[in-house]
Formats: C-alpha cells, structure tokens, sequence
C-alpha cells in the first residue's frame, strides 16, 4: 500500500507546482511601481526616445556615442543624480538602433569626434506634491539638451513633464 501511495506522489507535485505557478501569473504585477527602478524606468524610455528622435542625431543610430553628463536632479524630488543616470543609460541602450553610451567627463570634450554627442540633463520639481487617496505624486520636468562636446550652444533641447509616484522612491 505504501508503493501505491508514493506512485501519486509525483503527478501529486506537479499538480500542486502547477497551480502554484498559475496562480503567481493571474495576480500580476504592482498597479504602481514598487521600487526606484520601476519608477524611473518610463521615464528614462520616454526620454531615449525624444533624444532616438532628435533631429541633429543621425539615423541609424548606431555609429553614434551619446556622452552623458552627470544629472542635475531637484533634491525635492528624492531621486538620485546615479539613479537618473542609470534609467537613461539603460533606456538608450535599450533603443532599437541604440547608440554607445557613456558618462561624460571633462577630458571628453577634447579632440571630440564627428559622431560624440554630449547629453545633459535636469530633473526637476514642476508643482507641489500631489495626495491622493492611495499615493502621492510628484510632478516634475525633465529637461534634455544634445550638444558637441566642448559647447555650450544647444543643438536641441526637449522637456518632459509627468509625475512620479514617492511611495516608490
């Protein structure tokens, strides 16, 4: 008898692993972002594609190096200038035709290439905060300016505004 009970013992566990594993599927994700990635992630992919977009850039492109300097952030807004970075590094990377991407320094801007392109970028606080009756959010606006390396003259410049939800920051 005890053979008999260890034959329905396998097909016993995949049932049972199988409903499990169903059921971890049918309540999906968050409704609202959860960590600082998961907050920042749409906004770093509305951001890569305004700059995939920008009419200076070249298409494809793949043949370009978006230098990206270190971001201005609003301390208000309780995000990290590294937490920022990284969003729109992966973001950029993440493009169809993604260029290369790396941090801006200095030492960069001499004897810049045809084909670098300096990103900088300001995240900041665009309203008070706003209470619902399940979160607060945070306004914000998110400038980009594409330039040569070395320049101050703005090649093109683009907003976003949108808010952020703080119970994931």
């Amino acid at each position: 008898m005890s053979r008999r009970r260890f034959a329905l013992l396998p097909p016993l566990l995949t049932l049972v692993m199988t409903v499990l594993l169903l059921t971890g599927c049918a309540t999906g994700g968050p409704e609202h972002p959860q960590t600082v990635r998961q907050a920042l992630f749409g906004l770093g992919e509305r951001a890569a594609e305004r700059v995939g977009e920008a009419p200076p850039l070249p298409s494809p492109l793949t043949d370009e190096v978006l230098l990206l300097a270190t971001p201005e952030v609003d301390a208000g807004l309780g995000v990290g200038s590294d937490r920022l970075l990284e969003s729109l590094t992966r973001a950029l990377l993440g493009l169809e035709q993604s260029p290369q991407v790396l941090d801006w320094q200095p030492a960069l801007s001499r004897g810049a290439e045809a084909n670098q392109w300096r990103l900088d970028s300001r995240l900041i606080a665009a309203g008070p905060r706003l209470a619902l009756s399940d979160r607060t959010l945070l306004p914000y606006r998110l400038q980009l300016t594409l330039r040569r390396p070395g320049s101050d003259t703005p090649l093109w410049q683009a907003q976003l505004d949108g808010a952020l939800d703080a119970s994931a920051l």
